[in-house]
């Protein structure tokens, strides 16, 4: 994870954009709050413990708003809790992200007809920026998650929407011309 579009010169001076070395920086020590509601929060939690060790990826949790970038949905949201994940959510200071993880929190989960009380997604009420699907997902899929929000804070560029950003990373997923050149810069290095 480093400077991708840097070129080095012969005096050992890196040169590169100012949206580069912001956005290496950002996405290099994500601090996510874990909002978790359900089962899902049990992965959660099982992701954070030592097998998997976020602390490589740079991904430091955080139990305050005010200290979080990233915001981890996780379970099933009702319409009490609703509220507060609005307020949550206010609370944190931009560039902010969310991840809703699992089925209950991407579209209501097993709820969905019959539960009144549910949510039918959180992002009825908050932007969400990545969907995590399962119910509940395996830790693997949670890392997965994070690494889609590292991919979407490289794509973003000052002056640029979010919107645009994921438009182009949704573009890069389906072009299988990315993952080719991806294996060539692995079997050249």
């Amino acid at each position: 994870m480093g400077l991708h579009d840097a070129a080095i010169t012969r005096h050992n001076v890196l040169v590169t954009s100012v949206d580069n070395v912001l956005n290496w920086a950002r996405l290099s020590s994500l601090w996510p709050m874990g909002f978790g509601l359900a089962c899902c929060a049990i992965e959660m939690m099982a992701t954070n413990a030592s097998n998997y060790d976020l602390e490589r990826f740079g991904i430091f949790p955080r139990s305050s708003p005010r200290q979080s970038d990233l915001m981890i949905v996780a379970g099933t949201v009702t319409m009490k809790m609703a509220e507060r994940v609005i307020r949550l959510y206010e609370q944190m200071p931009e560039p902010r992200y969310v991840l809703s993880m699992g089925s209950c929190s991407n579209c209501g989960g097993p709820y969905w007809e019959h539960g009144y009380h549910v949510l039918k997604g959180v992002d009825r009420v908050i932007p969400v920026d990545v969907y995590v699907p399962g119910c509940p997902p395996r830790p693997e899929a949670l890392i997965g998650g994070l690494m889609k929000v590292q991919e979407l804070i490289r794509m973003e560029q000052i002056g640029i929407s979010r919107a645009d950003a994921l438009k182009k990373l949704e573009e890069k997923a389906l072009d299988p011309r990315v993952f080719v050149e991806q294996e060539r810069k692995v079997a050249q290095a």
